[in-house]
């Protein structure tokens, strides 16, 4: 459905640091730098960030989430663990199962470096 998802950062710099250390734990190589963007493209479609074309400073969407898939409750663990030591703040539950009505998830979730929400998913076999 989606062919990429980007993001407003106020420092890209700081920004491909953490999403390089965080999305690294997901197989996803580090990003390519694109003047004021940084990109990261996968099989699967692409996470971009970027410093605001228009000049204003980025903030973050009220309500929104980014959810990132991963393969195991392992590799959510991992991911959240690097998102924390690169400076990302973990909040709501800590990470472990959820039972929605699309069955058992494992998730885990952090605001980035600026305070854009972000998720880790992994769906168990019900």
């Amino acid at each position: 459905m989606f062919s990429h998802i980007m993001i407003g950062t106020n420092d890209l710099d700081k920004a491909k640091t953490f999403y390089d250390n965080l999305l690294s734990t997901l197989e996803v190589r580090p990003a390519r730098v694109d003047g004021h963007r940084i990109f990261y493209i996968t099989k699967t479609g692409v996470f971009s960030v970027s410093k605001p074309i228009n000049g204003e400073p980025a903030t973050c969407a009220n309500g929104g989430t980014i959810g990132f898939a991963a393969n195991s409750p392992e590799q959510v663990d991992k991911w959240h663990a690097a998102g924390v030591a690169a400076g990302g703040k973990p909040i709501e539950d800590p990470p472990g199962i959820r039972q929605g009505p699309g069955g058992k998830l494992y998730l885990a979730y952090l605001r980035d470096l600026d305070g854009n929400k972000i998720c880790a998913m992994h769906r168990l076999p019900n």
